[in-house]
């Protein structure tokens, strides 16, 4: 069975084809004891586009349940944080040992990151395709 991930979320806008669903997204420290004492806990309103064929059946104030393939986070995490992380170090370390200054090293390497993210913003649309997301009524 596959596994999934769901989120509580709350309906704020209904256009035809979508729904736009506010969610209170809680980091994983909420549920330490001493949380409410630590600058890392982090908690947040995010506000989510959700195609969906069933978009007529919702109304704004609907409570919901957004649910996605728990395998896309770590895909995203690899996407976002991991490849980026890599290429960075790859091509700084490369440009260090090829013993070209330091200041075209720094520019040659923010450049490279760059491009990765143009890239990133060129397949956006099949990206979007991979990480869809879906909704059930409460």
């Amino acid at each position: 069975m596959e596994k999934i991930a769901t989120h509580d979320g709350l309906v704020t806008q209904v256009s035809p084809g979508a729904l736009k669903v506010k969610m209170h997204v809680v980091s994983a420290c909420s549920s330490c004891e001493a949380h409410t004492h630590c600058g890392f806990a982090e908690s947040r309103d995010k506000v989510v586009d959700i195609e969906t064929p069933d978009w007529n059946q919702y109304q704004v104030g609907d409570e919901v349940k957004v649910v996605i393939r728990a395998g896309l986070g770590l895909l995203a995490v690899l996407i976002a944080y991991i490849l980026p992380a890599v290429l960075l170090l790859t091509v700084f370390i490369s440009l260090t040992l090829a013993h070209l200054p330091e200041v075209w090293v720094a520019l040659i390497t923010l450049l490279a990151v760059a491009l990765y993210g143009g890239v990133l913003y060129l397949c956006r649309h099949r990206l979007q395709r991979r990480f869809t997301m879906s909704v059930t009524p409460r």
